[in-house]
């Protein structure tokens, strides 16, 4: 982008969005893509997942620090992960993209591109949406998933006897933020990590196989997004401090740079959107145990005593 690129305003509405959508092969399941007032997906199970996030410039992310591509990833992957944390594969994407008329079209391709570079990893397609005036950056995306005839795993149906598991690192993005608010550049992966998060793509679909009683995606913070699993089921959950050691150890020297505490990152860390999920029996391959689910008040503890640290992300 430069200063004389052509803006959102000079270029237009549809002029913008042919270049978005010129040249992208659609999956099979959508019968028609963008171009017509909607589009149409197939939904083969005969139910779809349908999930909406909104991320809104300065509160989700700063363009100081992202690219259009890099905000364009993360809208994509925070919205499939949520289709994941159901037991379902992401399939289709909705985009609604508001910004200031000044905005180069560049950056609004450049967005497009990132999504396209992300649902690519899973072959899903975006299939239609929205571009208007606003006075600031703000996206809006709704995933549909196929639950590809499983039922969904749901928050409500954990179990006392259950074992807790997840797969995907915890604490990276939080790290990553600290070091970006704080100015420094070292490691580069963990603030690149804050940027742009790695749900583990398919796995959700492979712990609705293996029997996951209830789950979730990490986006608030691992003992924040396991308290909704606590209070929906009416559970307790007590995680280990020992089979979380991995993932407070790898951060702890970045902590002791930034002052914090490690561990604030590791359970109250959001927007890693690693999966969490509960089994009565043993989890799919790459799952590592963190956790019990007992009987008893809703909550969640830490070797056996309440969670007390950072309570996760906050909407408001």
């Amino acid at each position: 982008m430069t200063d004389r690129d052509p803006t959102l305003a000079q270029v237009g509405e549809f002029t913008v969005i042919d270049r978005i959508v010129a040249g992208r092969a659609q999956p099979p399941s959508v019968v028609l893509g963008p171009g017509d007032d909607a589009a149409i997906v197939l939904a083969g199970d005969g139910r779809t997942v349908v999930s909406t996030d909104m991320l809104v410039q300065d509160r989700h992310f700063r363009l100081d620090w992202s690219t259009p591509y890099d905000i364009g990833r993360k809208a994509i992957a925070q919205n499939a992960a949520d289709a994941e944390a159901m037991g379902a594969t992401p399939t289709a994407f909705v985009v609604a993209f508001g910004a200031p008329k000044e905005t180069p079209a560049s950056a609004a391709v450049a967005m497009s591109d990132g999504m396209w570079a992300e649902v690519a990893k899973f072959g899903a397609g975006i299939v239609g949406g929205d571009l208007v005036s606003a006075p600031l950056w703000v996206v809006s995306v709704t995933v549909l998933g196929d639950l590809g005839g499983r039922e969904p795993v749901r928050r409500d149906t954990a179990r006392p006897g259950d074992i807790v598991a997840v797969i995907g690192e915890l604490g990276r993005s939080a790290a990553g933020y600290a070091l970006w608010l704080k100015g420094i550049c070292e490691p580069a992966e963990l603030r690149r990590r804050h940027l742009v998060p790695e749900p583990p793509y398919g796995q959700g679909a492979a712990a609705a196989r293996a029997g996951a009683s209830s789950m979730t995606d990490v986006s608030d913070g691992l003992a924040a997004d396991l308290g909704h699993i606590a209070a929906a089921s009416g559970v307790r959950i007590d995680l280990s401090r020992q089979a979380l050691r991995a993932d407070h150890d790898a951060l702890a020297p970045v902590a002791a740079g930034t002052g914090d505490d490690a561990w604030d990152w590791v359970l109250g860390g959001g927007e890693d959107h690693a999966l969490v999920a509960t089994f009565a029996g043993a989890p799919p391959p790459g799952w590592r145990t963190i956790g019990r689910v007992l009987d008893g008040a809703a909550g969640v503890d830490l070797d056996g005593e309440p969670w007390r640290g950072s309570a996760g992300w906050q909407s408001f």
